[in-house]
């Protein structure tokens, strides 16, 4: 049986209407007439059946006994080793470091299809995951399905929007930012707000927790950071030669930070020893999952484009399918499913679906080739139909209509989803390309974007710097704030594949399944594409998958 037939016959029952989980779709494919079962299934399955269960194809086949093949190679199942060999799909599996962006990996099967690994990485170690027994293996499933899943969704402003674009919503946005950040800062200096700092008779230490609303250099070459709270503004000067100064480097406009230092003897400026962003606590632990179970991690399917890799989108559907995906329960979607339209100049040439419901009715069929016991999440990104400012409320009703399979929740970009007790934040991506230009290349570039992604952890904010390339929509809360340290941060937008741990969050850009395009082209995008990186909820252990 080649890899693709689960995809087949998951699209031929979604044709008839139906989902179905793996079992049942493993159940029609060691069929050994395969056409036939799957139209015995459909006959006998009821017309307000949502979803086909094993028990269903079982009671329609007439509970006949069949040897199970094996999903990959075809064998029957009486044939087959107690412990599967190797993956044979380009997976490697990786145990990031615990600091600040570097990894170690295990590869399975050490095949050159493996993604390449993002530099920082200490040591690679060959290993093997047999996975256990088949028998194991069955009973462990049985169990789980005992097991309710949970799956809660947070921060999610889709039917909440409030702003106007009037001055006052800008205030309520920023006072709002100021007030949850400096909550995490305040504690940390001997804060006095820039009103009692301009009256104070000078000298003295002091510092303050302020919004970054300019920063320059001197002609001695020191920096000069003026901060601006709820009161005024006040400068700040950090000397060139203070082992501090290169932090100023990583300052984004519109970013919350605590100074400490000196006042001047005329309490006109403060001598800064010590700065500080609202950051991840170096002693945080992340939770993990009570069960063995995963979560994949996508994002950019971009459907609509002459570049939308098709087949590699099958034969990652096809894998879902199989043994070694059996663990996969969740889906997150991180934004661009469709190539959109008018989003760049001449993309219609680009196009190969050039109506922007039309690319959402052929993604919501790609979808369907998805096992149908998958709990599916998605976001909107940049090229999606909402609009472009940030926060993006999650699709209106329009496209929910058309976005019907396997129910996915559609939720608004950012978005905290906590699943097992694991809380990832998903976020499109925009403001990566505002950071990795206003940064130095060793603190955020293109080919390691999990870097850029800890510049945002670091801050707390996915999008600080408000006037720049990214949107920001005005709201009566900032719903950008990283009020909470999310175990996985999961990001797209870039097309490129990169991960590590700050911190002891999970940092990953999933790349896309876009070949690269003429624009990309003219603008030196060169795409990650085909992956799919895969996170251990138990253990937050990644593997990554290649399909193209």
């Amino acid at each position: 049986m080649s890899l693709e037939e689960p995809a087949r016959i998951a699209r031929e029952l979604a044709s008839h209407g139906y989902a179905a989980d793996r079992e049942a779709i493993t159940l029609l494919a060691g069929a050994e007439d395969v056409a036939g079962a799957l139209a015995l299934a459909v006959e006998a399955t009821p017309d307000d059946t949502l979803k086909l269960t094993a028990e269903d194809v079982r009671e329609a086949l007439g509970n006949r006994p069949r040897a199970r093949r094996d999903p990959i190679s075809g064998s029957d199942s009486s044939a087959r080793p107690a412990d599967p060999p190797a993956s044979a799909d380009g997976s490697r599996e990786q145990d990031p470091s615990v600091s600040g962006g570097t990894e170690s990996e295990r590869v399975r099967d050490g095949s050159a299809s493996s993604p390449v690994e993002t530099e920082g990485s200490q040591a690679d170690r060959a290993g093997v995951d047999t996975g256990g027994s088949t028998a194991a293996r069955t009973a462990a499933q049985t169990a789980d399905r005992t097991v309710e899943r949970s799956l809660e969704i947070g921060n999610d402003m889709t039917g909440y929007s409030t702003g106007t674009g009037e001055y006052d919503d800008f205030v309520a946005t920023f006072r709002d930012r100021y007030d949850r950040l400096a909550g995490k800062l305040k504690g940390r200096v001997n804060h006095r707000n820039a009103t009692a700092l301009q009256a104070s008779p000078g000298g003295g230490d002091a510092g303050i927790v302020g919004m970054v609303s300019d920063i320059r250099s001197t002609a001695s070459g020191h920096w000069l950071i003026e901060l601006e709270d709820t009161t005024g503004v006040f400068p700040c000067l950090v000397m060139k030669d203070k082992a501090i100064a290169g932090l100023v480097e990583e300052l984004l406009f519109d970013e919350v930070i605590a100074v400490d230092g000196t006042l001047s003897d005329d309490g006109g400026i403060l001598f800064v020893d010590d700065l500080y962003f609202p950051d991840v606590p170096r002693t945080y632990e992340p939770s993990t999952a009570d069960r063995h179970v995963k979560a994949a991690l996508i994002s950019d399917v971009h459907v609509g484009s002459q570049e939308f890799m098709a087949d590699a989108w099958n034969r990652f559907t096809s894998w879902l399918h199989t043994e070694e995906a059996e663990r996969i329960e969740y889906l997150l979607i991180a934004g661009d499913m469709v190539e959109g339209v008018g989003v760049y100049p001449d993309q219609d040439e680009e196009l190969d679906i050039v109506d922007i419901f039309d690319q959402y009715r052929q993604f919501s069929e790609y979808l369907k080739e998805v096992p149908g016991d998958l709990e599916i999440v998605m976001i909107p990104g940049n090229h999606d139909a909402v609009r472009l400012a940030e926060p993006q409320p999650g699709f209106d009703d329009e496209l929910r209509s058309i976005m019907t399979a396997h129910d996915a929740r559609i939720v608004s970009n950012p978005a905290m989803v906590t699943i097992e007790g694991v809380s990832v934040l998903m976020y499109h991506g925009v403001s990566l390309d505002e950071v990795i230009a206003e940064l130095p290349e060793e603190k955020a570039n293109y080919d390691e974007p999990h870097k850029a992604m800890y510049q945002l952890l670091k801050k707390r904010h996915v999008a600080p710097q408000f006037g720049g390339h990214t949107r920001l929509a005005p709201e009566e809360k900032d719903y950008l704030v990283m009020d909470e340290v999310p175990d996985i941060f999961h990001t797209g937008h870039v097309h490129k594949l990169g991960w590590g741990k700050y911190r002891n969050v999970v940092a990953v850009n999933s790349g896309c399944w876009q070949a690269q395009t003429d624009f990309q082209k003219s603008v030196n995008i060169d795409p990650d594409a085909g992956f799919a990186p895969v996170v251990d909820l138990d253990t937050l252990d990644m593997t990554v998958h290649k399909f193209s």
